[in-house]
């Protein structure tokens, strides 16, 4: 069995211009900031759609621009990243214990490209 796409995040240094356009663009709604989510000013998303992923929206830190990514399933954050080595790519945070949520990481495929991979509770 694969591992499917579950979530995808938007961090940048103009969160409230990009909410008014996901928001006028596709109807997208925005929760209230989470605390202790390690991002500023960060929200869930809710598509609208009960066959869509969700998301996470927030603003990038200090001397990072942001990026958009999505998140992928996995049974072991730490066995991934281990993978995403041996295969070539970069793992860049994590594993990472999101509060009250699941664990988390970050790496950068063989072009640069930044994905995620989440481990449920």
């Amino acid at each position: 069995m694969g591992n499917p796409v579950v979530f995808f995040e938007i961090v940048s240094k103009d969160v409230p211009a990009l909410r008014t356009f996901y928001a006028e663009t596709f109807g997208w709604e925005f929760g209230v900031p989470m605390q202790g989510a390690g991002i500023p000013d960060y929200t869930m998303i809710t598509t609208g759609d009960a066959g869509g992923i969700e998301g996470g929206i927030g603003t990038s830190p200090p001397g990072y621009e942001g990026h958009v990514t999505f998140y992928v399933l996995v049974p072991d954050v730490a066995s991934a990243l281990e993978t995403v080595k041996r295969s070539g790519g970069t793992p860049m945070m994590g594993p990472e214990q999101v509060p009250n949520g699941p664990v988390i990481g970050l790496f950068a495929d063989p072009r640069g490209n930044v994905v995620g991979v989440v481990q449920q509770p």
